[in-house]
This record gives C-alpha cells, structure tokens and sequence, in this order.
C-alpha cells in the first residue's frame, strides 16, 4: 500500500462505451471527489465546485472518444487536469462570479501565476486523485469482509495496537487476528492493484 494506485489503462478506454455503466461508476466515484478537491483548493465554494465536478466529467464524456494512450499527448490525468484546469478559469472569470473574483486576493493570485497549459503537470489534481482512488479502495474491501475481521486488521496494521489485546477485545485467537489482518491487506493490494498502470508507456 506504499504506492498511491494508478488509473489503468483499460478502465479509461472503457469509458469510450456510454453503456458501460460499470466503468463510468468506477470512474466518476474516484475522479469526482478529485476533482471536487481541486476546484476547492482554488477558491471555489461548495456549490461552485460540486457544478465544477459535474462539468468536467460531462467533458470527459464528450472527448474520451478522441483521447488515446500515447507518449507524446501525456497521461490520461494530464488530459483531465487540462480540462479542469480550464473550467475553472471559465468559471471564475464568468460575469456573474466577478464579484467574488475581483475581491478575492488568493482566487486572482492563482489565476495571475498559473503557468501555459503546457507547463502545467496536475501535481494537485493527481494527490487529490491518488486520495479518492485509496478512499475507493478501502471502502470496496470493507464492504468484502466481515466487521471482526476489519477491525482486526485497523486496530493492529492502521492503529499499530498490539495483536494480543486486539485479540482479546474481538474475542479471536492471536493467530485469527493475523490470518484477518492477512486477508485484508492482500483484498486491499488486489484492488490498488486494478489501478496499475497497464500500458507499458506511462500515458494514464
């Protein structure tokens, strides 16, 4: 779990079917948050952003058609922290949010010192999704085992709380609380693991 899970490939080129309601939940559950965050950290408010959120997924669906994996156009992340990046600008600079941009010193220094689009790497976007894609994670391999067997593993692997008092607060043998705390942690490397990066060139 040391590495944050990267977006595979394929889910991504999934996504150019509207139909595959699979792929575009998985998506939209990790990159929504994501981008939420983003939108966030540069000044919108909650309404503003959740809107933001909104319009850059819908962008998503009308352009994944043209975007393939390839080295020379960047990763899949740099695409979307494009689109996001740009939304956010129309959003700010639209007439009837003038008067929170002209007062707000931190939004108008943003705008001022953002680079070309072409400079820009999406270092924030890509924490912000790195965090959303190990939120998904957990909350899909909590959802697989049972409550004991949860609690067995936070308590000793996440609070570092000795196995032998866990043990005797789940009512488990010492041995149970570490095949639990086993079984959890390879369900949770299973999953991170779907979002490897599977094209050899590093463009998701």
């Amino acid at each position: 779990m040391a590495n944050a899970p990267e977006t595979r490939s394929s889910l991504i080129l999934r996504l150019r079917d509207p139909a595959d309601s699979e792929a575009w939940a998985e998506f939209v559950e990790v990159y929504r948050p994501a981008v939420y965050q983003f939108a966030c950290a540069r000044g919108l408010q909650h309404a503003d952003a959740e809107n933001l959120a909104q319009e850059v997924l819908l962008g998503v669906a009308r352009g994944i058609g043209a975007w393939s994996p390839d080295k020379e156009r960047g990763r899949f992340r740099a695409w979307l922290f494009r689109i996001a990046r740009n939304k956010t600008i129309n959003l700010l600079t639209r007439p009837r949010y003038q008067p929170l941009g002209t007062g707000d010193t931190r939004t108008l220094r943003w705008l001022e010192n953002q680079p070309a689009p072409d400079e820009a790497d999406g270092a924030d976007l890509d924490l912000a999704y790195r965090r959303a894609a190990l939120a998904w994670v957990i909350k899909k391999v909590r959802a697989q085992v049972s409550e004991k067997t949860w609690r067995a593993f936070w308590l000793t692997y996440i609070r570092e709380a000795p196995v032998q008092s866990v043990a005797a607060q789940l009512g488990m043998s010492v041995g149970a609380v570490y095949i639990a705390r086993s079984r959890v942690i390879a369900r949770l490397n299973r999953e991170a693991g779907h979002f490897e990066t599977e094209n050899p060139g590093g463009a998701v």
